[in-house]
């Protein structure tokens, strides 16, 4: 889990195992969860529509899907997942991402009236020998 709103870069070093992976593993996933501060749902989506995803399109950040709860415990919660080839395409382009100036100057402004999010949950994925999704 991430350290509480202090900004994207929180979730941003990666610790994994020494395994090198093999030439037959495929694309890892990358889970991350925003737990949105109460009311603040709408802004956050807004950002991520209007202006993040501007950013990744910038640093080649691939995006697989963006989800908020039907049906469950929490409704106030934004989940997404990132396809990366790995671990070094994936620290390479959100450092390069998160220090962008621009991108931190948007992030500023989208939050004047306080944090949209509590705090960030993500994992790394690798897929299982019988996903669909590799």
């Amino acid at each position: 889990m991430c350290l509480p709103n202090q900004g994207d870069h929180d979730c941003g070093e990666v610790r994994h195992s020494q395994v090198a992976p093999t030439k037959e593993e495929s694309m890892i996933h990358e889970l991350r969860i925003y737990h949105a501060s109460p009311g603040k749902l709408p802004a956050l989506l807004k950002r991520f529509e209007t202006t993040t995803l501007k950013f990744w399109d910038k640093y080649g950040i691939r995006q697989v899907g963006f989800w908020t709860t039907y049906v469950g415990e929490s409704n106030n919660d934004l989940y997404y997942l990132l396809e990366w080839n790995d671990l070094a395409e994936r620290q390479q382009k959100w450092d390069a991402f998160m220090s962008d100036p621009d991108w931190i100057r948007a992030r500023a402004e989208s939050e004047v009236n306080g944090p949209l999010y509590t705090h960030i949950t993500n994992q790394i994925l690798k897929p299982t020998s019988f996903s669909k999704l590799k």
